[in-house]
Order: structure tokens, then sequence, then C-alpha cells
């Protein structure tokens, strides 16, 4: 296949001033959003991407992403926490009673922010629109509105894999995250998601901001595995015989089957907890203990705005 040269700038045109388009509620990170862009070859000193500063979760009297407005690719870190208020309602009387703003398109109420955007993102998708979003732990297991948003995600949506992520590496200092990949299907009869994918880049693996910082060749082995041009042949690396393979597969009806449809999933020894007689560093210890301690208050937190 050949590019014609006039092909070809309108191609490089269209990625530099109309491909990409951004939401950021920080005047500052829209700031710093566009000036990475500009450093990237994306937009220029006169035309610069459009990235509107707005919470995106609003979408005014409408209640509901308009068709317009759906895209393809949806690459996406949502903010952490509760929210007190400004909260996404699918109940019209609630909204004008409780002053929460509506979103007809939702699945769910719920004052937990990443579980308010992960619906967000699924409706802003185009049919066959792809998705990788970065979510913490609590998404995978938390009960109430979040067992009923991942029920329907799995069946909405082709949850195709999930890569469990070092702690620390996203949100605050002890928080675990994971990314989530999917991709929004036609309406159809059976659930679209047939089985999810595992990498656990988390159990004995450990990075640092400063001494040990997370790089494109830590992940090169999952990129391999999540073999993204044949998606269809992907094979485990975990298996009876090899119990420490990374990569593992679950199917829908084993998912479903678990308490709550909990998707928080390891399978790997934790080497550091196990091995007596080869523990890791004192300050190691203390640094895990503590992460752990955060993330637990962080757990508890929620918990409790969710009671009140």
């Amino acid at each position: 296949m050949s590019v014609s040269s006039g092909n070809k700038t309108k191609i490089s045109d269209h990625i530099k001033f109309d491909m990409f388009k951004g939401w950021e509620i920080e005047k500052s990170t829209a700031r710093l959003c566009l000036m990475n862009l500009f450093l990237h070859g994306v937009g220029d000193l006169q035309d610069t991407p459009d990235i509107d500063v707005t919470d995106s979760l609003k979408r005014g009297d409408i209640g509901e992403v308009a068709k317009s407005e759906k895209v393809d690719i949806i690459l996406a870190n949502p903010p952490f926490g509760i929210s007190s208020s400004d909260i996404p309602t699918t109940d019209e009387k609630q909204a004008k009673k409780d002053g929460y703003f509506l979103r007809k398109d939702f699945w769910i109420t719920t004052s937990n922010k990443q579980l308010a955007f992960l619906q967000h993102i699924v409706t802003m998708l185009n049919e066959n629109g792809r998705a990788a979003v970065v979510l913490p732990d609590n998404v995978l297991f938390e009960g109430g509105a979040g067992e009923t948003i991942r029920k329907k995600l799995l069946e909405e949506t082709n949850l195709h894999a999930i890569l469990r992520l070092p702690t620390g590496i996203f949100y605050a200092q002890g928080v675990k995250a994971n990314v989530l990949f999917f991709e929004k299907n036609k309406n159809q009869k059976t659930p679209a998601t047939k089985e999810v994918w595992y990498y656990d880049y988390r159990t004995n693996i450990r990075h640092t901001h400063k001494k040990n910082p997370l790089r494109y060749e830590h992940l090169e082995d999952f990129v391999k595995c999540f073999n993204p041009n044949d998606r269809k042949n992907r094979k485990e690396t975990w298996s009876p015989d090899n119990e420490e393979g990374r990569w593992r597969k679950y199917s829908y009806e084993e998912l479903t089957s678990r308490d709550k449809t909990n998707l928080d999933i390891f399978w790997l020894k934790d080497e550091n907890l196990i091995d007596l007689d080869n523990l890791p560093e004192p300050d190691t210890i203390l640094d895990e203990i503590i992460e752990n301690i955060e993330s637990a208050l962080v757990s508890f937190k929620t918990i409790k705005e969710n009671l009140e």
C-alpha cells in the first residue's frame, strides 16, 4: 500500500491538529498537557489541541453524551476519591431534589469518582471503540454500585485484559492500580466479554519513582503476551506446571460466579511474605507495611463516606 505525499500531509495535519480531544478540570494540568503535546509535535503555537477545562462528567440539560461527542479511542486516568457534591445520578427526581446532575446514560448512581468515570468512558465510546483506563483496586471489588457496574461492563463491553500494576505507580502512595482494556461492541444477546486476561505485574515486583522507576522495557513481556495484533491467539504463561506464570485468563462464567463479581484476582505467591529465610531489607518491609496501612485507610474512608 502506498500513500501519496498529498495524503501524507493530510494525515499528518489530522494527527497534529484534529485527532486529539481532552477534558481536564485543573487549569495547570491542562496547560501541562498542552505543553507535552506541543513538545511531541502535536499542535503548534497558532493552533493547539482542543482541551476543555471543565468537569467532563456533566452534560448539561441533555443528561447524556451526544453522538457528536463520541470517540474511537480513550486513554484515561480518572480522578481518585469520593464526591461530596456534584454527584451524577440516573434519577431525574433525585437530580432535582438533591442537586445532583443527571446522567441518563449511566447504569447506576454513585458518588465514587472512578465508578462514575468508568461509566462515562463507556458512554463516550463509539461502536467498536477502545479504551485503556487506569483504576484503583476498589473498582474491582467494591460492592453496591461497583458490583452492578462490573456486571454491566462484562455484559456490554469486551473487557479483554487487566494489567495489575505495582503499588504506588498511580494515585497516592500505597494505592494499588490497574489498567483495564476494553472495547464497546454492538448490542447483543450474549455478554460481550468471553474471557478476561490478567497480567500480574505487581506480586514480587517493586518500583520507586527515584531509584527504580517504571519504564517501557519492564512491560515488554506484557505487550508480548497482550499480542495486540492477534488477540485471538493469546497464550497463557501460567499453567499447573508453571505456577509462576504472570499471564492467565478467566472465563466470563468463572468471574461472574465469584462473590459480587469480584475481579480482584491474584494467584502468584508473594515470596517476600512466605519465604521467612529470605526476607527483604527492613526498610523495604517497613515501606510495604506503610503502603498497606495507607491503602486500608483509603478503603475505610471510602466505606465511611458511602455510609454517610
